[in-house]
């Protein structure tokens, strides 16, 4: 039996229904671009979500007027964190098109941008988990913000040591 380069069979020693069976196999992986497209859009409507609830934060409340600076401070956080899902969109957008259909070409032409080279589901995991983490930071920050919500000294010592495990289990490993 005839092997290729990389140990394969050559596709004259396979027979047809294999042939067609593993052309059907590796071609279903096009299946991926619907959400590919679809987390793209996604990303860009909540960019713009995002900022016209900035834009109405500023515009809708008066500086000057110390009521309203929590008002402020709560549409920006939530702006922001419409950025921070945004970007997990885009990460896994071209994550799976990297790791599903082919490398984005243009995307490696700066050597020194590599922050959507993605080489395994592993290393996309790990880049949606990061900023999943910092989604999370402002979304507690923003209820802390709009509730005003007090813990006890106890709670801040828990909530410091888990959310210190956390940081150093995701970021140093």
């Amino acid at each position: 039996m005839k092997r290729t380069k990389y140990g394969l069979r050559d596709l004259s020693n396979q027979e047809l229904i294999e042939r067609i069976f593993e052309s059907i196999l590796w071609n279903s992986r096009f299946i991926v671009l619907i959400g590919v497209l679809f987390g793209i859009f996604s990303a860009i409507v909540l960019f713009v979500v995002g900022s016209s609830e900035i834009l109405y934060a500023v515009i809708h409340n008066d500086p000057m007027d110390n009521i309203t600076h929590n008002q402020i401070l709560i549409g920006i956080i939530g702006g922001i964190d419409f950025y921070l899902i945004s970007v997990v969109l885009l990460l896994f957008s071209f994550g799976i098109y990297e790791l599903f259909i082919s490398k984005i070409d243009i995307g490696r032409i700066n050597k020194e941008l590599t922050l959507l080279l993605i080489s395994s589901l592993d290393d996309l995991k790990g880049r949606i988990v990061k900023v999943i983490v910092m989604v999370l930071i402002v979304f507690f920050f923003s209820a802390y913000i709009n509730n005003g919500i007090q813990y006890t000294k106890r709670d801040d010592v828990f909530r410091s040591i888990y959310t210190y495990n956390i940081h150093r289990h995701l970021f140093d490993a």
